[in-house]
């Protein structure tokens, strides 16, 4: 078996061991690396010339030292330069296995410090939506008295009173809806076709971009903010329903939380803002409807008009009335102010659930979404269907009315909005949206100028040219709820990507 030197893998003629590492160099090697550096090249470990054992091996002859112009003169010279060469590699690789462990050592510590970062990301995302819900709450205004006007709290120990008989449509209510639609058609024709100096003309709005975003309304855990509304006298206030079974109200202005009201044991999907009163409503696939004080910051009545998920609420011009429709294929009316259900109607014929709601401006009439793509048309003292709409392909989304009375605007799963005229009764155009586009959101401004449209995205459109003004794809998530501020003088969404969003100049 021959000697093989641990530097340079050839056979040594004059070979040696270390007693730092037991390993064989040539001597002529070693001695060099001694002399540059004072350790041995195997583990570093301080060794000096006098340290190495010579190894007894039998060795030929060597001739006589040429001299520097004969050929084994050059030779010995690529010797010497060989031994520098396998010197310089030796040192090469044990940088490479130094740096391989260093690099492996960083990119572990690199990783570390990722995982560390996202983990300290997440808690301060946490922290700020926890400030954001708990800051406003400080100073949330203290329960006060109800007016006289507004529902009271019934049942024993505060508990909100829970009603589900039907009353019936007494004579005085009938002639209270009457006078109101008298009202209201009057003030209507007075307005005629003038369109209010204030509202922001077309060339303005679709200047309009986003001013402002608010996620920390609804919890981070389940999100989503499902349906939402504006006060009709103060469009400051925002009304908010979200997939956490909250219903939020938020003050644009001070950009801060009013309130948080709980109670629903499910998602909220349907809210509105009482216009006079500091009261709100809701509903949910919990089968209820509450009415909740936002003074208190309580839930004062508890109405179940309903035997499944409530789909659609509106409230009548009047401000007294409820109308909310389920998926037990009923709509209900029913009095806000006593709690009580006044009549529950469904089409037997049809035997479908209804998927939303809503009043006609008059409040004589209402509209009313089913599963299987018609929109019917009620009147409200008769309690008759007089209409429907056929047309869309899949269930019913949403439907609004125009201000002007005359407009119906109705969305469902075709990827289309379909505008029809009431007084003709028919569909006079069709909106076709994007393929697999989902309409969630209809509603006109309140001068029946501007339509908007909210789903996959934002889109206004101009009525009577139905041209499309604007285009927001600001969400992440679908767009469950537009609406338009005073004079359209803004424009606010919510969405799946449970934030709430402003547009304006």
């Amino acid at each position: 078996m021959s000697l093989v030197c641990a530097i340079s893998n050839e056979v040594p003629e004059h070979p040696c061991v270390s007693p730092v590492s037991n390993q064989v160099f040539e001597r002529r090697l070693i001695e060099k690396f001694i002399a540059e550096n004072g350790v041995d090249p195997m583990n570093s470990q301080p060794l000096s010339e006098e340290q190495l054992i010579d190894i007894k091996v039998s060795h030929p002859i060597r001739p006589k030292a040429p001299s520097s112009t004969s050929i084994p003169a050059i030779l010995k010279a690529l010797q010497d330069e060989w031994d520098a060469v396998m010197l310089h590699s030796f040192t090469l690789r044990q940088q490479l296995q130094t740096t391989r462990q260093e690099l492996s050592h960083a990119l572990y510590q690199h990783d570390a410090a990722c995982r560390v970062i996202a983990r300290l990301t997440k808690e301060v995302t946490a922290a700020r939506e926890a400030l954001a819900t708990l800051k406003p709450q400080a100073g949330l205004v203290a329960p006060q008295a109800m007016p006289a006007s507004q529902p009271a709290a019934g049942g024993a120990g505060g508990e909100p009173m829970e009603v589900s008989e039907q009353v019936g449509m007494t004579p005085e209510i009938i002639q209270k809806l009457q006078d109101k639609a008298t009202v209201l058609t009057t003030e209507r024709k007075k307005r005629g076709k003038t369109v209010p100096e204030e509202l922001v003309r077309a060339e303005d709005l679709s200047k309009y971009r986003q001013v402002a975003s608010h996620a920390g309304l609804h919890s981070a855990s389940v999100p989503g903010i499902l349906c939402m509304d504006l006060c009709p006298s103060d469009t400051n206030k925002v009304l908010t329903g979200g997939a956490d079974k909250n219903v939020v109200v938020f003050d644009k202005k001070e950009e801060q939380i009013i309130a948080t009201l709980k109670g629903h044991t499910k998602k909220v999907t349907s809210v509105i803002y009482h216009p006079s009163q500091s009261v709100v409503f809701s509903a949910s696939p919990d089968s209820t409807i509450r009415v909740w004080s936002v003074t208190g910051g309580n839930c004062i009545q508890v109405v179940r008009a309903h035997e499944a998920s409530v789909t659609g609420l509106s409230l009548h011009a009047t401000g007294d009335y409820l109308l909310s429709s389920s998926e037990d294929q009923y709509w209900a009316f029913s009095d806000i102010q006593t709690g009580q259900v006044l009549t529950k109607v469904t089409d037997e014929a049809a035997g479908v659930a209804l998927t939303c709601a809503q009043f006609h401006p008059d409040g004589l009439i209402f509209g009313t979404g089913t599963a299987d793509s018609q929109i019917k048309i009620w009147d409200l003292k008769e309690r008759t269907n007089v209409a429907n709409f056929p047309g869309h392909s899949g269930p019913v989304t949403s439907i609004a009315f125009s201000e002007n009375g005359y407009y119906l605007a109705t969305g469902a799963q075709d990827s289309s909005v379909k505008l029809w005229d009431l007084r003709k009764l028919k569909n006079f155009k069709t909106i076709a949206l994007d393929n697999n586009y989902e309409v969630k959101s209809l509603v006109f401004d309140q001068s029946g100028t501007y339509l908007a449209v909210g789903g996959s995205d934002i889109r206004v459109y101009i009525c009577k040219q139905w041209s499309e003004v604007l285009n927001f794809s600001d969400h992440s998530g679908l767009v469950t709820g537009v609406a338009f501020g005073d004079n359209a003088q803004f424009l606010s969404s919510a969405g799946m990507d449970r934030s709430l969003k402003f547009y304006s100049l």
